[in-house]
């Protein structure tokens, strides 16, 4: 029996201490080594220098054409995306050879597109040599930290894919898509409100007006931030897969029933109203307030969704 004056051990106050205020520091600052952190930058650094060139072309395209504008998007919400959960990483450095692995894949991939020609078109070789830097990207984390942070961030980590351009085929296709659904849709929209209209495949005729829905028309840059923002919020803030895989799947009917809203409130403004508005900024500058439209519409649906969840949840 211990004499009631005698005080506890030294080791035993501080662990007491410890379990009463918890850890001062996040488990990666705790238990990460600060060479990794020093090796994960001069990885990053080499990355640069091997891919200054698909990295330079891809900016410039990104500014210069609507389809690709979202690519701006993508490195800075992954950053904020691997933030946010940064205190929940695992602190475990455990299978590290993988890192290094994707990391020659990717060094593999750029040396061959580099030294080699290949029958590709150039778009074709740029988004290869994007999805080898994030392939790199992948394996410096692994190789930094452990598999267990590549199993913890594999969203944020396949949402880093997206900075790699698709080719012209891929746009192509795309835009046409949305130019002859948004035709269609808008074709019913118009008839649901009693007006006249003519369609002959993208040509609208309504009285007073033919409308052509053109690429320009497609709207595929809001379109694709539309996919984008949608991909989040399931990431965010729905937890099973299949409500994030239905959520995702809404984003594509909301895109064109915003294009086919746009293409109707123009045409009734432009014959019932001012003539002006076909050729304003309306037109022009307008797409923010339809893709705001859109993104209230998927708010709605992730909130049922979400509501679901918490139901079933519940049940359980």
């Amino acid at each position: 029996m211990k004499p009631r004056g005698q005080s506890k051990p030294r080791d035993t106050v501080m662990n007491v201490a410890h379990d009463q205020t918890g850890p001062r520091h996040s488990p990666l600052s705790r238990n990460w080594s600060g060479r990794w952190y020093i090796e994960l930058t001069i990885l990053l650094a080499i990355s640069a220098l091997t891919w200054w060139l698909p990295i330079l072309v891809t900016g410039r395209l990104a500014l210069s054409r609507e389809a690709h504008t979202y690519i701006l998007l993508i490195v800075p919400l992954s950053i904020v995306l691997i933030y946010l959960r940064y205190e929940e990483l695992p602190n475990s450095s455990s299978r590290r050879r993988l890192g290094w692995a994707l990391m020659a894949m990717a060094v593999v991939i750029r040396a061959t597109l580099a030294l080699s020609p290949l029958p590709l078109h150039p778009d074709e070789v740029l988004w290869l040599n994007m999805f080898a830097l994030v392939v790199f990207w992948i394996g410096t984390a692994t190789a930094c930290f452990g598999i267990e942070l590549l199993r913890a961030l594999r969203f944020e980590f396949c949402f880093l894919l997206l900075i790699a351009p698709f080719p012209t085929f891929v746009v192509n296709g795309a835009t046409e898509v949305l130019q002859t659904q948004s035709a269609f849709a808008a074709t019913m929209l118009f008839r649901l409100i009693r007006v006249p209209v003519v369609k002959d495949d993208v040509l609208l005729s309504i009285p007073g007006l033919d409308i052509e829905v053109a690429r320009e028309c497609s709207s595929i840059r809001s379109s694709s931030l539309l996919i984008l923002i949608t991909l989040l919020l399931a990431h965010l803030f729905l937890r099973s897969r299949w409500r994030k895989l239905l959520l995702i799947g809404t984003a594509f009917p909301i895109s064109i029933a915003k294009n086919a809203v746009r293409i109707v409130t123009l045409g009734e403004l432009g014959t019932r109203w001012d003539p002006s508005y076909l050729h304003g900024r309306l037109h022009h500058d307008g797409g923010i307030i339809f893709l705001a439209f859109a993104v209230v519409i998927e708010l709605s649906v992730l909130w049922v969704l979400g509501r679901s969840e918490m139901q079933a949840e519940a049940r359980q």
